[in-house]
C-alpha cells in the first residue's frame, strides 16, 4: 500500500513566494548555494562543468549574462531554464527549445514495492550513459552521477532502471533521470525509485521537486500518483555560441 506523507506546518509555511521564486530560476539558485563547489562562472552566469551536465544558470537573463556565459562555454552547449519565453541575444544558436513542466511534490505518496535497488557507483557510469542515451531522460554526462545520490534497478546483472538527484537549492532536491529499459517498463521500478529518493530527500527536511517534458503523459501520471502537482512551465532551451 502507498505511504502517504504529509510535510509539517514549518515546512508549509516556509513555502512563501521568496523561497519559491528560487524554484522559477532552479540551476542559477542550486549552482549559487548547495552546488556552488561545481559553479563555473562569476555573478552574472555560472555553469556546470559540461562533463556533469549541460545545465547553466543566469541572475538575469541579460546580455551582459550571455556574454559572461559565452566566456565559460568553450566549445560545449548550455542548457537553460528560463522563467520567461527565450530572447537569445544575437551571436548564438538555438539548438532546442520547449517548455517543459516543473513538479512538485508536498503531499508525498510513496511507494513500496520492494524491488531491489543498489547504489550506483563510478563503475556504473558506462550503464547509466547508455541507458540515458536510450531513454533520454535530459542531459547526462560522464559525471552526472556526482550531482547526488543515483540508485539502480538490475535483471540479470544489467541496469535496467535508474533514478537520480540533480539540482539542490535551499529547501529543495530535484528527482531526476528517472528512466527504464523500453523492456521493462510498466513493472513499477520507477515509482520505486523514486519513493526511496523521495523519503531520504524529505528526511533532510526537503521538498522534492522535478522536470519533465511537457508531452510525457505518462511520467507526469506517475509522478500525479506519487504526489507530485504541476507547478508552473519552464521554458527549456539549448544554446550554444555562433
Amino acid at each position: 500500500m502507498p505511504e502517504e506523507i504529509v510535510l509539517n506546518t514549518a515546512q508549509r509555511q516556509s513555502e512563501t513566494p521568496k523561497t519559491m521564486h528560487s524554484l522559477d530560476n532552479p540551476i542559477w539558485h542550486s549552482l549559487s548555494t548547495l552546488h556552488a563547489h561545481f559553479a563555473q562562472g562569476d555573478e552574472l552566469a555560472k555553469r556546470y562543468p559540461p562533463e556533469v551536465t549541460l545545465l547553466a544558470g543566469m541572475g538575469e537573463p541579460t546580455a551582459e549574462a550571455y556574454a559572461s556565459l559565452a566566456k565559460t562555454l568553450q566549445r560545449s552547449g548550455a542548457a537553460l531554464f528560463l522563467d520567461q519565453p527565450p530572447r537569445i541575444p544575437a551571436g548564438w544558436i538555438t539548438v532546442h527549445s520547449s517548455p517543459i513542466v516543473q513538479m512538485i511534490c508536498e503531499q508525498p505518496k510513496l511507494a513500496q514495492d520492494g524491488f531491489p535497488a543498489e547504489k550506483l557507483t563510478p563503475a556504473d557510469v558506462p550503464e547509466m550513459i547508455a541507458l540515458a542515451e536510450l531513454t533520454k531522460p535530459g542531459p547526462f554526462g560522464t559525471r552526472t552521477r556526482e550531482l547526488g545520490e543515483y540508485l539502480g534497478i538490475r535483471q540479470s546483472k544489467r541496469l535496467v532502471a535508474m533514478a537520480g538527484e540533480r539540482l539542490h537549492l535551499q529547501g529543495y532536491t530535484e528527482v531526476s533521470a528517472v528512466c527504464t529499459h523500453p523492456e521493462f517498463q510498466g513493472r513499477g521500478y520507477a515509482r520505486e525509485l523514486m519513493s526511496i529518493l523521495m523519503r531520504k530527500i524529505m528526511q533532510r527536511g526537503e521538498m522534492p521537486i522535478l522536470h519533465v517534458r511537457q508531452e510525457n503523459v505518462s511520467a507526469i501520471h506517475v509522478y500525479e500518483k506519487l504526489g507530485f502537482r504541476t507547478r508552473r512551465l519552464i521554458n527549456f532551451v539549448i544554446i550554444r555560441a555562433a
